[in-house]
């Protein structure tokens, strides 16, 4: 049996369901939290599960994903570097020209105003670019 065989039956929405469950840490409480945001913002986004393991949000084009390590959370934005960020959320991968990130540290809270205005001007550029 492929190690990957009972993954297979899930939907990509149960598997980053599991993932929160299997962290069962600071680090599956901020990815539920940022999950939640971002379905907030556009509850029409579509989950998949990519990489192996990383939660992956998309509507028109891929707006982030939601990785996580030992001491953070990282929400990469596909084309974060053609978004404004007048509050200064990125905080990671700063030097490319397509990504940013913000890397979420344990006891942080979520300017969840300024987050919410980039995963919409993420949706709205992944717009512009579809119909263009």
């Amino acid at each position: 049996m492929k190690k990957n065989g009972p993954q297979a039956s899930k939907s990509p929405s149960q598997l980053i369901d599991a993932r929160i469950e299997e962290l069962g840490d600071w680090r599956g409480k901020m990815l539920a939290r940022l999950r939640a945001l971002i379905k907030d913002v556009d509850p029409e986004v579509v989950e998949e599960w990519k990489w192996r393991g990383v939660p992956v949000w998309y509507r028109d084009g891929m707006i982030c994903t939601g990785e996580t390590y030992k001491s953070v959370v990282k929400l990469t934005f596909a084309r974060g570097a053609a978004l404004d960020d007048p509050s200064g959320l990125f905080n990671a991968s700063l030097d490319g020209n397509t990504r940013r990130a913000i890397d979420f540290r344990e006891g942080e809270t979520i300017d969840e105003k300024a987050l919410k205005t980039l995963v919409r001007a993420a949706a709205a550029l992944n717009k512009s670019k579809a119909q263009g």
